[in-house]
């Protein structure tokens, strides 16, 4: 018998999927798609349905022909793969054009991907969603059949023949290698990628946890230190020990127990030595420094209020007291010294009364009309000193409706991109020797006064500037437009926000000021189609801004309690006036509203509002060395620029 057998086989395959390119980057319908644009998208690909026909229109369900599954991206394709599971009416289409298209490559069919995208000019720069991808012919950007997978797990390749041990005909399950290693590999990409999802998620908690824990530290220190009344040299020292560092409560509270230990054992039994001898429950710094402020015609500061210091005859006591340099060297012998301090010198003592002299003098200046802008202007403190991008308000208008169970839809976000730069001012005065020796306590004590009505002066300029450069049209901003135009709001950089109406003796022109700012419409983007389109920002003005020549038509107006005639004064309480010392202009006129509403006009501090006081005078000093003097700098670093063009607005009025 011939036992020898030849098995008649049948091969069948049940589809598992297809392997698509659902799309590439490149130039597609116009429309610009990067590599890095696409790569964020991913996770929008999970699910997407596909049709086998592209319509703008709503699909039909009879066209639902499958749904995509495991997208990747593919760095070879520039494109993201993806796995398109057949399924729905249409599932044979797909599966009949996908092999088609593998088969015969010459026919031009592929995928084409229906997206919403948020795009600048022709460029996408971000896909917000993918509506569905679609079986089309001449596809726009890539998308098309890779290959067609075969079954496994029990749908696996069947086969019939005849038993050679039976006689009988059997079918029999046959696993297909080359889906088993793909769907190994895909499971093995999705673990890889939950697993990536995880650690990156870890690694911003850790570092979110970071910050918060050194945040908390720096709390710590500063009310540690200012609670320790330590001098302020010792509590420098600390500072910049801890400053930006983890630590535990317990080294820094140890670290300022040594620290008054050590001050104590300095400063113990010490006291200012001269006609009469001082003594009480004040130390030696305290003593000096009350009496320094008296010098210069400082007010203490609170806690030296009851301090009785010896007083001092002039800054040549002062000086030689403190350093006992008697052959005027410019350098320090404390074993001349009359007054015996520990931590502190000449040179940060009459700083820091110069500093506090400044700000009184700043604060007197600003009483008496040059701190006009404060209330007109948003001050923020800066830590660094990088260029500042200013934050805009009122650009999301309303919020859509959300039907249950319905997609939420993405927001427009209004742009800004206007930006200022820190601009360093300043310069010093020198104090020589002769002038100690000759105690020129004069030219001392009017310092602070001079400094401070320069610097008050210098930003008061700066402001008032925004309103009159560039022929009183303002800045240009950066969508183009002057700060101050009347171009319709429609139009990239108009801002209609200029009239040339005077301000009269009615208030016909406060009117049409204050209805053309109440209409500003609120930012929703600056791309084509969305300027000018947002809900009206319905703001009114707060502050009338007049030169010297119109205070008494500004006052009339606003400030009286009656408009005349017995008549109530309507803008009584609601609008105010304000001066502004440097416009020349006899009839230009211009309005603010409220920036705590509505920011317009941005300053930026780094070190405070008011300039600082530095003295470089020890003996290592070149100018000591080489002038026998002692330098006293003022600096300041400000950043002024403008936010926002809707709370402000202009009237040029010819003939001014």
């Amino acid at each position: 018998m011939n036992t020898k057998q030849f098995l008649r086989v049948k091969l069948s395959a049940t589809p598992k999927g297809i392997e698509v390119l659902a799309i590439t980057a490149g130039i597609g319908n116009g429309w610009d798609f990067s590599a890095a644009v696409l790569e964020q998208s991913l996770d929008l690909w999970q699910g997407v349905e596909c049709f086998a026909d592209h319509t703008l229109e709503h699909h039909s369900v009879r066209d639902l022909g499958g749904v995509l599954n495991s997208p990747l991206w593919d760095l070879e394709a520039q494109g993201i793969k993806a796995i398109m599971t057949p399924t729905g009416p249409a599932a044979a289409v797909f599966m009949d054009l996908a092999q088609a298209s593998i088969d015969h490559p010459e026919i031009s069919v592929g995928l084409s991907a229906d997206i919403l995208m948020q795009v600048d000019g022709k460029k996408v720069i971000k896909i917000v969603k993918i509506k569905s991808l679609d079986a089309v012919t001449h596809p726009a950007r890539g998308g098309k059949f890779v290959r067609v997978l075969q079954s496994q797990e029990g749908e696996g390749m069947k086969k019939k023949g005849i038993n050679p041990e039976t006689g009988i005909e059997e079918e029999i399950e046959v696993e297909d290698p080359t889906s088993a290693k793909l769907e190994a590999n895909n499971q093995a990409v999705a673990k890889l990628l939950d697993e990536t999802q995880r650690q990156a998620q870890l690694q911003e908690a850790v570092e979110k946890s970071d910050k918060t824990l050194a945040a908390t530290c720096g709390f710590l220190l500063t009310a540690a230190l200012q609670a320790s009344k330590l001098p302020e040299v010792v509590k420098i020292r600390l500072q910049k020990t801890y400053e930006g560092k983890v630590f535990e409560p317990a080294d820094l509270n140890k670290a300022i127990e040594e620290a008054k230990l050590e001050v104590s054992a300095l400063t113990a039994g010490g006291s200012i030595q001269g006609p009469s001898r001082i003594n009480g429950m004040f130390s030696s710094e305290d003593q000096i420094k009350a009496a320094v402020y008296d010098l210069l015609g400082v007010e203490r500061e609170p806690e030296l209020k009851a301090v009785k210091p010896a007083r001092l005859s002039g800054i040549r006591e002062l000086y030689l007291g403190l350093t006992g340099d008697y052959d005027l060297h410019g350098g320090v012998d404390l074993t001349h010294a009359l007054f015996q301090l520990t931590t502190t010198n000449f040179s940060v003592l009459v700083k820091n009364a110069l500093n506090k002299a400044l700000v009184n003098q700043w604060n007197s200046f600003g009483s008496a009309g040059y701190n006009w802008w404060q209330d007109i202007v948003t001050v923020e403190h800066f830590n660094t000193l990088n260029d500042i991008t200013w934050m805009l308000f009122g650009t999301v208008g309303s919020l859509p409706t959300v039907l249950e169970g319905g997609e939420y839809t993405p927001l427009m976000i209004g742009d800004n991109g206007e930006t200022s730069s820190f601009v360093k001012k300043g310069g010093y005065v020198g104090l020589t020797l002769e002038a100690i020796d000759r105690d020129d306590i004069g030219a001392l004590k009017r310092m602070p006064k001079e400094l401070a009505f320069a610097a008050i002066r210098e930003l008061s300029a700066t402001i008032a500037a925004i309103f009159t450069t560039a022929s009183a049209l303002g800045p240009t901003l950066a969508d183009g437009g002057t700060l101050f135009n009347n171009v319709v709001v429609t139009t990239a950089g108009g801002h209609a926000n200029l009239l040339t109406t005077a301000l009269g003796t009615d208030y016909t022109a406060w009117e049409a000021m204050a209805m053309a700012m109440y209409k500003q419409p609120m930012l929703v983007s600056n791309l084509a189609g969305y300027i000018g389109t947002g809900k009206l920002m319905a703001v009114n003005p707060k502050y009338c801004l007049v030169p010297r020549a119109l205070r008494g038509a500004a006052n009339t107006l606003f400030v009286n309690r009656q408009a005349g005639y017995g008549i109530e004064n309507l803008y009584y309480g609601q609008v105010f006036p304000i001066t502004v010392p440097e416009w020349t202009d006899t009839t230009d006129w211009a309005a603010v509203a409220d920036p705590k509403i509505l920011p317009g006009i941005m300053v930026g501090e780094r070190f405070g509002l008011v300039p600082e006081v530095f003295i470089a005078g020890n003996e290592s000093d070149p100018a000591v060395f080489m002038n026998d003097e002692s330098r006293i700098k003022v600096r300041s670093l400000l950043a002024v620029g403008v936010a926002d063009f809707r709370p402000l607005h202009k009237e040029n009025v010819a003939g001014g």
